[in-house]
């Protein structure tokens, strides 16, 4: 299909032409990104992005989003495809925002979001776990509540680039009475809560391909929850203990 631009369509996608031609950093043109670039580097086209307000193309404009119409996303997704350019931090800004932003209460939105789209806070995923990969319902990690805590213990895998990030975001077991579908809870937590190790795993050629979290110790993380009945999601927020 031939997509047939408007004037002021055609005008944006030369200015975002333009913008990535002379402000994509070079030193980030390498064969691997996730071995070859150091954590700075990886966050140089981030920034400028945020700098420029492009970092969050499908944000609604009240979070940070541009507000462009869905012809101008379509443009400038293909035109930073064409350029090769490094997307900004899926964890961060396609994944865990969307879901703070949408369920998060006041305080977590106002804490979370500016950073996320800063770069400030580096995210990692904590679904898949020893055992456990695209079938969720088997997740073992668990996270017991005591008092205004949760103590959460168990292993996550496959966690891309945890050594870089500050924050987490895992699904754990929070009901082990339910069924296995069910009883699972969205948490926020600090990197560096007590407890939590990130170790490299090795491929085959020698190198950290991906990372892996583990959660051994008894974290005592407060619960600052925001609860929505129907949607069956728990998110809370997991601050390193002082």
């Amino acid at each position: 299909m031939e997509l047939s631009l408007s004037r002021e369509d055609a005008a944006f996608r030369d200015a975002v032409r333009t913008f990535i031609a002379e402000n994509y950093p070079q030193e980030m043109r390498v064969a691997n990104p996730e071995t070859d670039l150091t954590k700075e580097q990886m966050l140089l086209w981030h920034r400028i992005l945020y700098r420029q307000g492009w970092i969050a193309p499908l944000w609604p404009k009240e979070y940070g989003g541009p507000g462009w119409s869905i012809t101008q996303r379509f443009v400038f997704e293909q035109e930073t495809s064409r350029a090769g350019t490094l997307p900004p931090l899926a964890f961060s800004v396609t994944m865990v925002g969307p879901v703070i932003y949408t369920f998060g209460n006041h305080a977590q939105k106002k804490r979370f979001l500016p950073r996320i789209l800063s770069g400030e806070d580096w995210w990692c995923q904590g679904y898949s776990e020893p055992g456990s990969g695209s079938d969720l319902a088997s997740v073992r990690t668990k996270a017991v509540r005591d008092g205004d805590h949760y103590i959460v213990n168990g292993h996550k895998t496959w966690t891309t680039l945890a050594q870089h990030a500050d924050w987490i975001f895992c699904l754990v077991r929070t009901d082990a009475a339910a069924k296995a579908q069910a009883g699972i809870s969205f948490l926020l937590i600090d990197m560096k809560s007590p407890g939590v190790t990130v170790r490299p795993i090795i491929t085959i050629d020698r190198v950290a391909r991906d990372q892996r979290c583990i959660s051994r110790r008894r974290a005592r993380p407060h619960r600052e929850s925001d609860r929505r009945g129907k949607q069956g999601l728990d998110l809370c927020q997991v601050p390193a203990r002082q």
